[in-house]
C-alpha cells in the first residue's frame, strides 16, 4: 500500500517500534500523568509537523496551531519550539489548571461552539477528544469552519469497540458502557474518570470515516490507525475489522 503524499513523512516514524514504546507510556496515564502526556505531546508535534510538511512542503515556524481539548496544556512547550503559535481551547476549567501549567492564550470555550472566527487559524487538531464529546461531528464541522481554506484538520479520537474504547473501565465496556462504569465504582470504591454518557461516549470508525467523506468544506486526505506501525494502515479499509483493532483512527483533511 503507497503512503499517500500527506502522509509520506510520518509513515517513515510509524514504525513497530515507535507503537511499543507508545503502549508502555500510555499505561501510566493515571498514575503518572506527566509521563503519559509527555510522551503524546512530543508525538502530536510529530504528527502534525509530519501531515503539515506533507500536504504543503513547510514547516510550522509561524503557523497558528488551535488544539480543541487541550487539556492543561502539556503540548504547549512541544509546539513552541517548533516556532508554532500554540493555542489551546478547555471547556473545563479543573482540566485546564490541574497540572499547574501556565500557558499564554489558552482559552476556555466548548469544541462544540469554538470561540474563533471562521478561516482564522492554520492548522486545527483534536487528540484523544472526540470520544469524550456527546455531540462529536458538530466539534468537527466548528474545527473545520476555524481553519482556513488550504489549511489543515486532523481529527484523532479512540474508537469505542477497540481495546482502549472504555479507558480505564475497559474492557468490560464491550458489555455496555454504563455496566463497565458501575463494575468500576464496585471494584475502586470511586467514579470513573471517564464516566460513560456522560464524560465518555461510544464512537466508531465508520462514523468519523463518513463524516469526513461527507462535509462539504473539507477535502478528506487520508485516514489510518494512529498509533500503529504503518504496515497495519490496511484495517482502516476493513468494515468491522477497523473498529476492533484500529484503536484510534487519525482523519486528515484539507479545507476547502
Amino acid at each position: 500500500m503507497t503512503a499517500l503524499p500527506v502522509t509520506r513523512i510520518f509513515a517513515r516514524r510509524a514504525t513497530l517500534r515507535r507503537s511499543v514504546g507508545l503502549l508502555g507510556d500510555f499505561r501510566h496515564e493515571q498514575d503518572d500523568p506527566d509521563l503519559f502526556y509527555g510522551a503524546l505531546a512530543r508525538d502530536s508535534l510529530e504528527l502534525i509537523e509530519d501531515l503539515y510538511a506533507g500536504m504543503t512542503g513547510q514547516d510550522l515556524t509561524g503557523r497558528t496551531v488551535l488544539d480543541v481539548g487541550g487539556g492543561p496544556g502539556y503540548f504547549a512547550e512541544a509546539f513552541h519550539r517548533a516556532g508554532a503559535r500554540y493555542i489551546p481551547v478547555e471547556p473545563d476549567p479543573t482540566e485546564m489548571h490541574a497540572a499547574g501549567l501556565t500557558v499564554g492564550g489558552a482559552i476556555r470555550g466548548s469544541g462544540m461552539a469554538l470561540p474563533f472566527r471562521d478561516d482564522s487559524v492554520d492548522i486545527c487538531f483534536s487528540s484523544n477528544v472526540a470520544e469524550h464529546v456527546p455531540e462529536p461531528w458538530t466539534m468537527a464541522d466548528e474545527m473545520l469552519r476555524v481553519t482556513k481554506p488550504g489549511g489543515l484538520m486532523v481529527l484523532s479520537y479512540t474508537l469505542w469497540w477497540g481495546p482502549f474504547g472504555g479507558h480505564e473501565t475497559g474492557p468490560w465496556h464491550v458489555f455496555g458502557g454504563e455496566y463497565a462504569a458501575r463494575r468500576y465504582a464496585r471494584k475502586n470504591g470511586r467514579e470513573p474518570k471517564n464516566r460513560f454518557g456522560v464524560s465518555l461516549f461510544d464512537v466508531g470508525a465508520a462514523d468519523g470515516l463518513r463524516w469526513a467523506r461527507t462535509t462539504a468544506d473539507g477535502e478528506l486526505l487520508a485516514a489510518f490507525p494512529r498509533y500503529h506501525p504503518r504496515w497495519a494502515w490496511w484495517m482502516v479499509r476493513i468494515p468491522g475489522l477497523r473498529e476492533l483493532l484500529v484503536s484510534n483512527l487519525v482523519v486528515v483533511l484539507r479545507k476547502k
